[in-house]
C-alpha cells in the first residue's frame, strides 16, 4: 500500500498527464493516471471556454480555478504559470501542465517533485509526471499524442497508454479519468462536460477508462447517418422480435406502423438512448447492435 506524506494539507499526487486540445473540433481536455485514489478529482480543471490545467504532485487544486479564469481573460499560458507560482511557497513541489483553446502550451516541474519528473510541451499539448520510471513515459505520451489520429478523447488515452507501457507511474495503477469539455457539448446540449468518465479504484485504471469510453459514445453521441436503418424488410421484422422479447407490443404487417415507433421510442428512453433517436422510422445501428447482444440470446 501506498503511503502518502502530507506537506499542509494536500497529499502528492504522483502521476502523469497530458492536457491536450483540438482546435478544429472546439474540443479541450485532459487525461491523467495514477497510483492515487480517485485522481480525477483533483488534477484535470477544464472550460470550454478558457482551457485545460493539470494540477499534481503536491497538488494546488487552487491553480485550476485560478489558471482557468487568468486563461478567460486572455493570458497566455506561461503567463497563467508565472502568476500561479509567484506566491506559493511550495513551488517548487508543484507540477502543472496548461493548454488554453488555442492551443498555445506550457508545462512546469518543481525541483523538489519526486524523480523521474518533468514535462514537455507543444502546440495543442502539454505531457507532464512525476515519480515516473523515467523520461521515456512523458517521451512515448508525446509521441502517442501527436502520431495518433482520430477524435481528441482517442488521442489523449492512446497517450495514456503509451506512458503506462513505458513504465507509468513506478509505484504502479490505481486511478485514471478523463474530462473533455467542448461548446454545448454537455448532456442536452446545457453545458460544455461533453466527456468526464473516472476510473476511481482498479488494477488496470486505463484500459477501465476505455471501455467506459466506448459505452459513453454509445449512449450519448449523436447517430451517424449511414447508422439509420429504414425499418422495412428484414430490419423491421427483427427489432419487432427484440421488442417482444423486452416486453415491448409492435406493430403487425408488411409495413412499419406507428405502434412500432412507439414500442422503440420507449425502449430507447428506457435504455438510455434518447440522444439517438429520431423521430423518421428508422433505427440506429448501434442500438440494434445492443439490442441483439442484450436480448436475443
Amino acid at each position: 500500500m501506498a503511503r502518502y506524506v502530507y506537506r499542509g494539507e494536500l497529499p502528492a499526487i504522483s502521476t502523469f498527464s497530458i492536457v491536450g486540445v483540438d482546435t478544429q473540433a472546439q474540443e479541450i481536455g485532459v487525461a491523467v493516471q495514477s497510483k492515487f485514489l480517485a485522481v480525477g478529482s483533483a488534477v484535470p480543471w477544464v472550460a470550454a471556454d478558457a482551457g485545460a490545467v493539470a494540477t499534481q504532485s503536491w497538488a494546488n487544486t487552487s491553480f485550476g480555478p485560478r489558471g482557468l479564469e487568468a486563461l478567460r481573460r486572455g493570458a497566455h499560458p506561461e503567463q497563467v504559470l508565472t502568476e500561479l507560482l509567484a506566491a506559493d511557497p511550495h513551488r517548487e513541489s508543484r507540477q502543472v501542465g496548461i493548454v488554453d483553446m488555442q492551443g498555445r502550451s506550457a508545462t512546469f516541474t518543481g525541483q523538489e517533485c519526486f524523480e523521474w519528473a518533468g514535462g514537455t510541451c507543444g502546440p495543442g499539448y502539454a505531457c507532464q509526471g512525476n515519480i515516473l520510471a523515467g523520461a521515456g513515459v512523458v517521451e512515448a505520451m508525446e509521441t502517442a499524442f501527436l502520431q495518433t489520429g482520430g477524435p481528441l478523447a482517442d488521442r489523449l488515452l492512446a497517450a495514456l497508454a503509451a506512458g503506462q507501457s513505458a513504465g507509468g507511474d513506478r509505484r504502479g495503477m490505481q486511478s485514471a479519468a478523463l474530462y473533455i469539455a467542448k461548446p454545448n457539448g454537455g448532456y442536452g446540449g446545457f453545458n460544455d462536460r461533453y466527456i468526464d468518465l473516472r476510473v476511481d479504484d482498479s488494477s488496470q485504471p486505463i484500459a477501465e477508462l476505455q471501455r467506459l469510453l466506448g459505452l459513453h459514445r454509445l449512449y450519448f453521441e449523436q447517430p451517424r447517418p449511414e447508422d439509420l436503418l429504414p425499418l422495412t424488410g428484414e430490419t423491421l421484422h427483427e427489432v419487432r422480435n427484440l421488442l417482444r422479447r423486452a416486453g415491448y407490443q409492435p406493430g403487425t404487417g408488411a409495413d412499419v406502423t406507428r405502434a412500432d415507433q412507439e414500442a422503440l421510442r420507449a425502449y430507447y428512453q428506457t435504455e438510455n438512448f434518447e440522444e439517438r433517436w429520431r423521430e423518421d422510422f428508422v433505427v440506429d445501428l448501434q442500438v440494434l447492435r445492443y439490442m441483439r447482444s442484450t436480448l436475443a440470446r
